[in-house]
């Protein structure tokens, strides 16, 4: 009784001293006009052996031993379950216009491509540098390809939003093909999740099979019992305490599967908060109920973990800064330059396709959650996971900065104005946002810069 009162103690006075870690430095990142996540991001690295441990070693070994790094793992692990469940809730489920879908497609193609051939390319070069010893080459391709082909889903949703722009036809376009970049994403990181947790060709068929049956039962057969549900909550005009109840209990029991079969806890959130209905009073009441708390208290928890563990005192050899610096130039030239060449292909202006380059080129929390997860399978080295983490950092922070430079606020307005326009000239389809429809005209017509 006497460790667990110590060990409670500890992980209280660990997590205050993460949440005002966290609030400080989101609150300077917007000072600075970067989003709140790349503030976060760096309070996590902060609070790591590399500042704070060099700093007051005792301190923050005190703080941050073994145990209270054991509950703030399990913490930030359900915290990232309930957020990729909300990021599942916020995918809207209606079909766009040939037109679009294709080129959203074409611009996704461009970023996924690029990003993944240089990264598995680099990883092929410099796997004797980069990869554990126990890891297969094949492997660890795939591994680094899919993590450099990550783009900030819901950050970049959060960014189209604060700038007035989500209903445009840029943001539009951008959206959708940042959520098919995302979804490539993560189903590469399942095969290689599969092929490390399994033991054979036959474990990974079935640790795949199984997802593949999960996946299509929660998104036919679950989606029509939800609706079900919805219909129930509306008539209610509220969600109550039971039915909460019910959708936390289906969460934890997805994510317990899905970890069960070898993929991960998130899959199975973010798998069922894509099977919920497309009803705004259910969603609003999901993010009334989970967005504060989670993003608040148990995501910053998840940025101090990735944060302990990232050891910048590995990258001070000649060696591994050269490796910084080629990922995050991999990083950047391929989704960045891809997303740039693809959006121009599509009819935008070179100031269009640069701002989607620089939104499209942000990993954010995402490529955390991607890298954060091959750890734990321990297909990724302490080296490359402090690379990977500074390469979220700079891609992040970039964003912004490039998305001003290249779409000034004249051009801007005129993004508005697109979306204004008259009914006939555009039309109104459901896709990716944060709850509503995106306006995305059937012809872009692109601004002179």
């Amino acid at each position: 009784m006497k460790a667990n009162l110590d060990l409670t103690v500890h992980a209280f006075g660990a997590m205050f001293v993460v949440l005002a870690a966290t609030t400080l430095c989101g609150r300077l990142a917007r000072l600075i006009r970067q989003p709140t996540v790349v503030g976060e991001m760096v309070a996590g690295v902060l609070l790591g052996p590399s500042f704070f441990g060099a700093v007051a070693p005792g301190l923050q070994h005190h703080l941050f031993n073994t145990n209270v790094k054991s509950v703030l793992y399990v913490l930030s692990m359900i915290g990232l379950t309930f957020y990729m469940f909300l990021v599942g809730t916020e995918v809207d489920h209606g079909t766009l216009d040939r037109r679009t879908t294709r080129r959203a497609g074409v611009l996704a193609v461009s970023g996924i491509v690029p990003s993944f051939a240089l990264g598995a390319g680099s990883a092929f070069i410099f796997y004797h540098t980069l990869s554990r010893p126990d890891v297969s080459r094949w492997n660890f391709m795939l591994f680094l390809g899919g993590a450099l082909s990550i783009t900030a889903f819901p950050m970049l949703a959060r960014i189209l939003e604060e700038r007035g722009i989500t209903r445009t036809p840029l943001g539009g376009l951008t959206l959708v093909a940042a959520a098919i970049d995302d979804a490539a994403a993560w189903g590469v990181l399942a095969v290689v999740v599969a092929v490390a947790s399994a033991g054979g060709p036959a474990d990974v068929a079935l640790t795949i099979g199984g997802a593949a049956a999960f996946a299509l039962v929660m998104l036919t057969v679950g989606t029509r019992l939800l609706t079900v549900f919805a219909r129930s909550v509306e008539r209610d005009g509220t969600l109550r305490r039971e039915k909460m109840a019910i959708v936390l209990l289906l969460v934890l029991a997805a994510g317990y599967f899905t970890e069960e079969i070898g993929i991960f806890t998130v899959f199975g959130g973010f798998i069922t908060g894509l099977a919920m209905p497309d009803r705004p009073m259910l969603r609003r009441e999901l993010r009334t109920r989970l967005t504060d708390v989670n993003s608040i208290l148990l995501l910053p928890v998840f940025f101090a973990y990735s944060g302990l563990n990232t050891r910048l005192g590995g990258l001070d050899s000649w060696t591994m800064a050269a490796m910084l610096l080629l990922v995050v130039a991999v990083a950047v030239v391929g989704k960045y330059g891809g997303c740039l060449l693809g959006a121009r292909s599509q009819g935008t202006s070179w100031r269009q396709a640069s701002a989607i380059g620089g939104l499209m080129n942000a990993r954010g929390l995402m490529i955390l959650i991607f890298i954060n997860i091959s750890m734990s399978y321990d297909l990724v080295s302490s080296e490359t996971f402090s690379i990977l983490v500074i390469a979220a950092i700079v891609t992040t922070a970039m964003a912004l900065p490039v998305y001003r430079v290249s779409m000034p606020d004249w051009l801007e307005e005129n993004e508005r104005a697109a979306a204004r326009a008259p009914a006939a000239d555009v039309e109104t389809v459901p896709a990716a946002s944060r709850g509503g429809s995106l306006v995305v005209g059937n012809e872009v017509s692109p601004t002179s810069a």
